[in-house]
């Protein structure tokens, strides 16, 4: 019984979320995946995931195992799936890990990147993977409430209802906005994210670039732990799981232009 690990993208546009539902929600990525293994080695899997994305999320750097007595070599499996899979979804690598490795469980830290158009007229080839927001906004605003995000903090006020997690202290190793010729990218990286908590962020970065939230008083939200303080959760096309990473690099030796100058680098 081999335990193989694979790293996928999906364009998340026409899926209900990763994990597998219900037919009468409509199709998911943990469904097609385990049908069309089912069709390839005639064996049913059930896969692990290392974030189990919204409906509507993309994924860059998704990374899922599984258990198969299938004999298919790993070095095929990627060209077997990706014969049958729809072309939104692709397997990028394969390989075999040792029985204890679990794409969840075994997680150091994650990448998510947010993406906005802020535009005046929407890029209509950006348009199923960003956030419109044609209102100019405020970015160096937003980029000092970023930093204040940064650190290991209680977010409960930056999770939504839903969650099933039993604590909401999370390490934000990186908050970051970039931007060029009006497109807008929020990077996060933590060693775990609470449900919706990277588009709760988002939601209230925006609402500082509108002028609606003072970027000052992200101390306070976080002290508060009350939702109704921060932003609304922003709209699910403009999130991409980017990469998990299960070494035990920091990310600002994998992403060193991340690396604050004033902190420690192994942070």
């Amino acid at each position: 019984m081999r335990n193989i690990r694979l790293l996928m993208s999906y364009d998340g546009t026409g899926y209900h979320g990763f994990q597998r539902q219900p037919e009468f929600h409509g199709p998911t990525v943990q469904g097609m995946i385990e049908t069309i293994w089912k069709e390839l080695v005639g064996e049913e899997m059930t896969v692990n995931t290392a974030g189990r994305t919204d409906t509507g999320v993309h994924a860059t750097g998704q990374v899922i195992n599984f258990r198969t007595e299938a004999r298919i070599p790993e070095d095929k499996i990627p060209k077997a799936f990706n014969s049958l899979l729809p072309r939104d979804i692709r397997i990028l690598e394969a390989q075999t890990v040792p029985q204890d490795f679990h794409a969840r469980f075994s997680t150091r830290w994650k990448r998510y990147d947010y993406f906005i158009d802020n535009r005046p007229i929407a890029d209509v080839f950006n348009r199923l993977y960003t956030l419109h927001e044609p209102i100019p906004l405020q970015v160096d605003l937003m980029k000092c409430a970023a930093r204040l995000l940064e650190g290991k903090h209680n977010f409960k006020a930056f999770s939504a209802a839903g969650g099933v997690s039993k604590t909401f202290v999370r390490m934000l190793y990186v908050c970051r906005i970039q931007e060029k010729e009006g497109l807008l990218r929020i990077t996060c990286i933590g060693d775990g994210f609470l449900y919706n908590m990277v588009r709760i962020i988002a939601g209230t970065l925006i609402s500082v670039g509108k002028g609606k939230i003072q970027a000052e008083s992200i101390p306070d939200i976080l002290l508060s732990e009350d939702r109704k303080r921060a932003g609304v959760t922003a709209r699910a096309s403009g999130l991409t799981l980017s990469h998990v990473h299960y070494g035990d690099e920091s990310p600002f030796v994998v992403y060193p232009e991340f690396c604050p100058i004033e902190k420690n680098s192994n942070h």
